[in-house]
C-alpha cells in the first residue's frame, strides 16, 4: 500500500510538472504568434502610409507632419505618425546657432550647449583644427577614448552617441528632432516635430504647440502660408516644400491589448534592389508588449 502510494505521489508531481511545461510553452507560443502578428500589421501601416503619401488626390492624400492616423486591420488597430525628414535638423549641415540652440531647449546651460555645439561639428568637418569649445583627436585621447571624430559626414543619427559630451539621455532627447538626410541647414516648420521646433533660435514652447496644433488641423492639400501664425522673426511658416524622404511610427495593436511598434526612415521614388518603389535607410523593430 505504502508502495502504491508512493507511486501515485509520484505521477502526480510528474503529471503537474508536464501540466506546467505545457501551460508555459503554449504561453510563449501565444507570444510569439501575437508579437509576429502584430509586427506585420505594423509593417502594413508603413505600407499604406506610403501609399497615401503618394495618393494623387491631393484632398484624400496623408501629411507628413506627424499628425496622427488610424485604421482598423485584419482585427488590429494601427496608429501611424509621418514626419518629413525636411523637419528636423540635419547633424551634417546645422549651424552652430540651431545646434546651441538645440542643446539649451532640453535644459543644458549655454557652456555645454556650445562644447555639443563644436564637438558635433568638429566631428563632421574635414579638418584637425579644434573649435574654441570642440573636441578633436587630442581630446578624445585626453578623456581616455580609444577613438577620435571621423572628420566626415555623420552616417546614421545615432552615430552621434559618440561625440565627446553626449550621453544616451541627452541623445534621446534630442533624437526626434535629428537627421542626416535633410541636407537643409535650420529644420522647415511645415513638418518639424516639437523637438526641431524648439532649436529654432526665439521659438517658445507656447508657439511651437500652437504651431503644431494649426498645422495639423489644416486640411491636405493645403497650400501656402498658415494664416495668423509666423516664426520668431516674422518669417512665415510655408505649408508646402519637404522631401521624399520619411520617418514613419507605425503601432499595431491587437485585440488581446499586445502591441508592436516599427519606427523606419524610408525615402519614396526610384526603385530599390528589392524591386520596391522606396528605400529604407532606417529600421527599428520594437518590442511587443
Amino acid at each position: 500500500m505504502i508502495l502504491v502510494m508512493w507511486v501515485i505521489a509520484l505521477m502526480a508531481v510528474l503529471l503537474g510538472s508536464f501540466a506546467l511545461i505545457a501551460r508555459t510553452e503554449n504561453l510563449e507560443s501565444r507570444h510569439l504568434f501575437d508579437a509576429t502578428t502584430a509586427r506585420y500589421d505594423a509593417i502594413a501601416g508603413i505600407e499604406l502610409a506610403l501609399f497615401q503619401l503618394r495618393n494623387p488626390d491631393s484632398q484624400q492624400r496623408w501629411v507628413a507632419d506627424g499628425r496622427p492616423y488610424e485604421f482598423p486591420y485584419e482585427g488590429a488597430t494601427v496608429h501611424v505618425e509621418i514626419t518629413n525628414e525636411s523637419g528636423k535638423i540635419d547633424l551634417n549641415v546645422a549651424d552652430s546657432l540651431t545646434l546651441t540652440t538645440l542643446f539649451q531647449s532640453i535644459g543644458l546651460d549655454l557652456d555645454a550647449a556650445d562644447a555639443l555645439s563644436d564637438a558635433i561639428q568638429d566631428w563632421r568637418d574635414a579638418d584637425s583644427q579644434v573649435r574654441p569649445h570642440g573636441a578633436e583627436a587630442p581630446q578624445y585621447a585626453a578623456a581616455g577614448l580609444d577613438y577620435g571624430p571621423t572628420n566626415a559626414p555623420f552616417q546614421t543619427v545615432s552615430e552621434v552617441q559618440q561625440v565627446l559630451g553626449m550621453n544616451y539621455e541627452i541623445f534621446k532627447r534630442i533624437e526626434p528632432a535629428i537627421t542626416v538626410y535633410s541636407g537643409a541647414r535650420t529644420p522647415n516648420a511645415a513638418y518639424a516635430p516639437y523637438e526641431a521646433l524648439m532649436a529654432i533660435p526665439g521659438m517658445t514652447a507656447q508657439l511651437a504647440q500652437q504651431i503644431i496644433a494649426v498645422r495639423q488641423s489644416q486640411p491636405p492639400g493645403t497650400a501656402g502660408a498658415i494664416q495668423g501664425l509666423a516664426l520668431p522673426g516674422g518669417a512665415s511658416i510655408m505649408a508646402s516644400g519637404g522631401s521624399l524622404t520619411y520617418s514613419i511610427k507605425s503601432k499595431a495593436t491587437l485585440s488581446n491589448g499586445v502591441s508592436i511598434t516599427l519606427d523606419a526612415t524610408v525615402r519614396a521614388g526610384g526603385m530599390s534592389s528589392s524591386g520596391r518603389p522606396y528605400t529604407v535607410l532606417r529600421w527599428r523593430d520594437g518590442e511587443a508588449s
